[in-house]
């Protein structure tokens, strides 16, 4: 089991940035695919973005292509969320998941996927 605690959430004017953080811990951080996904109040929770085991491979959404940036330190068994030019619309509690030992990017948007979630972090973008 591998556990998910998700930081960096905050307050933000429109334009602004923010980066989110997630720790794992529990079990060897380089065997997991990690995602960040995301959901608004109302809406179904969404994929944002995804990096595989060694971040040979990453996936974005189309609506933060170009101004998120998703990276990780196995090192320091993390994974971020590097967001820029951040609208409204990205207001969200944004979670980041863990999926063992998955080959290739073809599936890392699909939450079913992962099997491990953290309890997620607060981002609000102030117009």
């Amino acid at each position: 089991q591998v556990q998910l605690v998700e930081s960096g959430g905050g307050l933000v004017q429109a334009g602004g940035s923010l980066r989110l953080s997630c720790a794992a811990s529990g079990r060897t951080f380089s065997n997991y695919a990690m995602g960040w996904f995301r959901q608004a109040p109302g809406k179904e929770r969404e994929f944002v973005a995804a990096i595989t085991r060694s971040s040979e491979n990453t996936k974005y959404a189309d609506s933060v292509k170009g101004r998120f940036t998703i990276s990780r330190d196995n090192g320091k068994n993390t994974v971020y969320l590097q967001m820029n030019s951040l609208k409204p619309e990205d207001t969200a509690v944004y979670y980041c998941a863990a999926r063992f030992q998955i080959v290739g990017t073809a599936l890392l948007n699909d939450r079913n996927v992962y099997a491990h979630w953290g309890q997620g972090t607060q981002v609000t973008v102030s117009s």
